[in-house]
């Protein structure tokens, strides 16, 4: 199953903060997907694909999330 951004979504950090996550947009020289999200009253943007990459167990053996960032459900 392919994942996919959702705006408005929220989104749990695998160290443990959460997401808001505002949509998709693409660097205006790059054209590369990025995600805009708030955190801690900033604004950030990640590239799609590391938004949607998998932890690296390697680097953080303790961590059971899988991905980097995993949906939340807003109930």
């Amino acid at each position: 199953m392919e994942r996919k951004i959702k705006p408005n979504g929220i989104y749990k950090h695998f160290k443990g903060d959460y997401m808001y996550v505002i949509g998709v947009g693409k660097h205006t020289e790059t054209m590369e997907d990025v995600v805009v999200y708030t955190h801690k009253g900033k604004i950030w943007v990640r590239p799609v694909d590391m938004f949607l990459g998998e932890v690296d167990h390697e680097k953080y053996p303790d961590v059971k999330q899988k991905y980097r960032f995993e949906e939340v459900d807003k109930e």
